[in-house]
């Protein structure tokens, strides 16, 4: 069959598209089979995709960051219709800033592997997750984290991780915080948070927010907590780069729980996204929900 390469131009500020020609010559090289369309559009990516899998095309390929992969992982969803139809198989060119679903998945950011990996056929199946009615692959948060990605949004003049690192100083420094209750599934917490992140994988946007997510388990990974004063999170931030002992979600007030579900409600509206991709309203409630083994990846 022909693949579809879905091309999001926008992708590490604007980056991808500059280097949409090398993608598309080690896709050659690699001797795949398919044509292009390209993202003229925020959101676009989802409905380009699911035209695709309507039209016959197999596999999908994003071509971008890992907003891009998400909204990819929505359009294959949408086209399949009910939650226990198979979905299209998906592959990957890494295109994007921080490039976290292929970290997680241990594959090659260099192009050329890429390419390669998609011409061999194999797929991997990982698990696929649910907020509220948008899917995702690999994260999705509410709090702090995508508080720190409104502030991303607006740094055009530094790129790559230490966009992600400048953007966590800035939202740190403002010290927002919200009045809780999560449920899971043998657990329930009440009181102050100053984060919650639901992993599939273990890293997002450069940091281990999950640090002990698995993305084959059937189950999602929770970690979430508060700290009182600004200094408490500073403290956290480096340890966020760690997967280890010396993780943040070691310290005092934070912890990490592996589920098949979580509710959340807030005191007041926080900002929440999936795959970096936030939401277009604050919201105060949040309902997650895992379907295992359901996304097919192209993987080594």
């Amino acid at each position: 069959m022909t693949a579809k390469v879905v091309l999001n131009p926008y992708s590490n500020r604007w980056n991808s598209e500059a280097r949409w020609p090398q993608a598309e010559a080690a896709l050659k090289a690699a001797g795949v089979d398919f044509e292009m369309v390209r993202s003229e559009r925020k959101g676009q990516v989802v409905e380009l995709v699911e035209q695709a899998v309507r039209d016959g095309f197999s596999p999908i390929i994003a071509a971008g960051g890992d907003g891009t992969i998400g909204d990819a992982v929505n359009g294959l969803a949408r086209a399949a219709g009910s939650a226990d139809a198979p979905l299209v198989p998906l592959g990957v060119m890494p295109l994007g800033s921080a490039n976290d679903f292929s970290f997680n998945l241990n594959m090659s950011t260099d192009l050329n592997d890429a390419a390669r990996v998609i011409a061999a056929g194999k797929t991997r199946a990982i698990d696929l997750c649910k907020c509220n009615d948008r899917y995702f692959d690999n994260n999705s948060a509410c709090g702090l984290e995508p508080y720190v990605t409104t502030k991303h949004e607006r740094i055009h003049v530094i790129k790559g991780i230490a966009r992600y690192l400048v953007a966590a100083v800035w939202a740190i420094m403002d010290k927002p915080e919200w009045h809780g209750t999560v449920r899971w599934d043998d657990g329930e917490f009440e009181g102050p948070l100053s984060l919650v992140s639901v992993g599939n994988g273990r890293r997002t946007g450069g940091f281990f927010m999950t640090p002990h997510a698995d993305p084959t388990d059937g189950k999602l990974t929770i970690a979430f907590g508060y700290r009182a004063t600004r200094l408490g999170l500073f403290g956290a931030l480096p340890r966020a780069f760690n997967e280890g002992e010396k993780s943040y979600v070691y310290m005092d007030g934070m912890r990490e729980v592996h589920t098949t579900k979580i509710s959340i409600h807030l005191d007041r509206p926080s900002p929440a996204h999936t795959d970096g991709e936030l939401f277009p309203e604050w919201i105060r409630d949040l309902e997650y929900s895992i379907q295992p083994g359901r996304l097919k990846v192209l993987a080594p």
